[in-house]
């Protein structure tokens, strides 16, 4: 194959320059208007030559490497999310949508994809059965609500609620991670400032503490004994740090260990209220939207309850299953559960009865994220003191120390 570079006018009007493919250049125009661009420019670019057996190619052995580090950001699905709903509500054919779109992104994996789902759909496959063979960008949440669309007929629809979902997801998401981003911050610059004065700064006293042959009190010893090792085995503290978090996640590998951690997460003490409001958060969000797009309700817990990311939550969603097999709610097994709050499964046992339960998770969702709007606000402001206090304290005992000798000496004299 050859490649051609060519200027073209997206179906927006606004011009652009890529490269393209092909084994001829009629064959490179039929791409270009394939992909609902009208070509102004084109030359074969020299020197170039596509893929085609073993020999290959270095553009594209270049993109393949590439790919390795190429990762997929939540960003550009809710982005290619919110303009399929765009295109779809317009009236477009889906696979003139998925070919503009296709059409509009970077070149990398992402892209890569989206011309497979549409080369599928074009081939006859249902949109969601094309999304199905990539689970790692698409998940079970989004194929389940893609094909509720197709079946009803809505699927501009459910788009625009897909849409919404993975926005107000990612926004909670994005919340919590940057309140996380000072206290990490100050905790890594206490760390180098204190470990800067155990290297460097107590090497001296010590010299001048053998100088005087004086017997230390017991904090100084254990301030020098302190700096020796941090000073004589400094290496070994990434090596310990690697190792706590690698047993960390070979224990959230089993069953039971897995299941103890996430219980922990849910009852630590402040970020415990974080990550449980977050997660039944998630669940509300996700069973309702579900619940609002058509998919029937045991296939929608079945969902939540791979998308949870507790397995806490997931056992008792686990429980709901099996209790709506039996005919029973869904409200008294979630209250059963002893995670759920009492005011959360009243309002969902007021859905039940009422039939506008997707709308109550839907209310339910928002008062949690509120909730954890207020809980990020009050950690960010809390923690600042706190650690401001205990860097105070690892200073105060440092100079206690450093200095106790030296008064003996003065008050000897």
């Amino acid at each position: 194959m050859a490649v051609f570079e060519y200027e073209a006018i997206t179906p927006s009007g606004s011009k652009v320059r890529r490269s393209v493919e092909a084994d001829n250049q009629q064959d490179a125009l039929k791409k270009i208007r394939g992909q609902g661009m009208r070509p102004t420019k084109m030359k074969e670019k020299k020197g170039a030559a596509g893929i085609a057996g073993a020999g290959g190619d270095i553009e594209k052995k270049k993109f393949r490497i590439g790919a390795i580090f190429d990762r997929i950001k939540q960003q550009d699905i809710v982005q290619f999310t919110q303009q399929m709903a765009t295109l779809q509500d317009a009236g477009l054919p889906i696979v003139r949508s998925l070919k503009i779109l296709s059409g509009q992104m970077r070149q990398g994996r992402f892209r890569s994809q989206l011309e497979k789902v549409t080369d599928d759909v074009e081939s006859g496959s249902t949109f969601s059965e094309a999304l199905a063979k990539f689970p790692r960008t698409f998940n079970n949440l989004f194929v389940a609500m893609i094909k509720a669309g197709e079946a009803g007929g809505v699927l501009d629809l459910i788009l625009q609620r897909l849409s919404d979902f993975q926005e107000k997801s990612m926004k909670l998401r994005k919340k919590v991670k940057g309140a996380m981003v000072y206290p990490i911050a100050v905790i890594c610059v206490a760390a180098g400032i204190l470990g800067f004065i155990m290297t460097t700064v107590i090497p001296q006293f010590q010299k001048m503490f053998d100088d005087m042959g004086t017997t230390l009190p017991a904090p100084t010893q254990a301030l020098l004994a302190f700096s020796n090792a941090i000073s004589t085995y400094w290496y070994l503290a990434p090596l310990v740090v690697f190792g706590v978090v690698g047993l960390i996640k070979a224990l959230a590998r089993t069953e039971k260990g897995g299941l103890a951690l996430d219980r922990f997460k849910l009852t630590a003490p402040i970020f415990g209220q974080i990550v449980k409001k977050s997660t039944i958060s998630r669940f509300c969000r996700t069973l309702g939207t579900l619940i609002s797009s058509g998919v029937p309700i045991l296939e929608a817990l079945d969902i939540v309850r791979q998308a949870v990311g507790n397995k806490v939550i997931a056992n008792a969603i686990s429980d709901v299953h099996g209790s709506i097999r039996e005919g029973e709610t869904i409200a008294e097994p979630l209250g059963q559960s002893g995670v759920f709050d009492p005011l959360l499964v009243n309002m969902i046992d007021v859905g039940e009865e009422t039939g506008e339960l997707d709308k109550m998770l839907s209310k339910i969702a928002d008062n949690y994220d509120l909730d954890v709007d207020v809980l990020v606000d009050s950690l960010s402001s809390l923690l600042e003191p706190v650690l401001i206090v205990g860097m105070g304290i690892a200073v105060g005992f440092i100079v206690i120390a450093l200095f106790m000798p030296l008064l003996s000496i003065i008050t000897s004299i």
